[in-house]
């Protein structure tokens, strides 16, 4: 059976790449392509892929975000993670989102080849690295040392707080999102008293410290 593949990654050599490797492999095809969250998430609902490459560091939604919104969205579709970041914050709420792979982007194309096989067959595949990490956070951390505070956002205060991070003024976000200036407002007003922070400054770092968004 044909496997199609959705590249997901703002950085067009990495997909040209990566594109270039995959169409070699047999029963194999790249079906579409995209350079942030949003645009990924459409065209997964245009393309029905099998599989989806994604980076987790893109503008506009990041791929943690994109990747609950696809997968709340599309039952069945499998996302493997391929990013350059091993820290715990982002491999965990990568897998709490629903992806079932985790590389990183220095693994052998051999690595990834075979990620997509192991997923597509119904399994987790993880990096030797990242494994390490997701059983190290199992025994350093129980549910109750975890924060919860990003948790408690909901999917859309979640974006506008990535979208406030990335520098969006409050009407361009309010396009973007195609909601009222008040909406986001409300949505804005509603992080601060979640997260306990008071200006767009501590927002930001606050997003990068959890992986929401980072300063690429």
């Amino acid at each position: 059976m044909l496997t199609k593949i959705l590249l997901a990654d703002d950085h067009k050599i990495v997909r040209d790449g990566l594109r270039a490797l995959i169409e070699k492999e047999p029963n194999m095809e790249v079906v579409a392509e995209a350079c942030d969250g949003r645009t990924t998430v459409q065209r997964a609902k245009e393309f029905m892929p099998h599989i989806i490459i994604i980076d987790i560091a893109m503008p506009d939604l990041n791929g943690i975000e994109a990747t609950r919104q696809i997968v709340n969205d599309i039952p069945g579709v499998k996302i493997i993670a391929l990013s350059m970041h091993s820290d715990r914050r982002f491999v965990t709420r990568m897998l709490e989102s629903g992806a079932v792979g985790y590389l990183l982007k220095d693994s052998a194309f051999e690595e990834l080849s075979l990620a997509i096989k192991t997923v597509q067959s119904g399994k987790v595949y993880l990096s030797p690295a990242i494994a390490g990490v997701v059983v190290e956070d199992m025994v350093r951390h129980s549910p109750q040392k975890i924060s919860r505070t990003t948790a408690e956002l909901t999917p859309r205060e979640r974006e506008v707080l990535q979208l406030l991070a990335e520098g969006r003024t409050t009407k361009r976000i309010a396009s973007q999102l195609n909601v009222s200036v008040k909406t986001v407002e409300t949505h804005r007003r509603q992080v601060m008293e979640k997260l306990d922070i008071h200006s767009v400054a501590e927002l930001t770092k606050y997003a990068v410290r959890e992986g929401l968004t980072s300063l690429e």
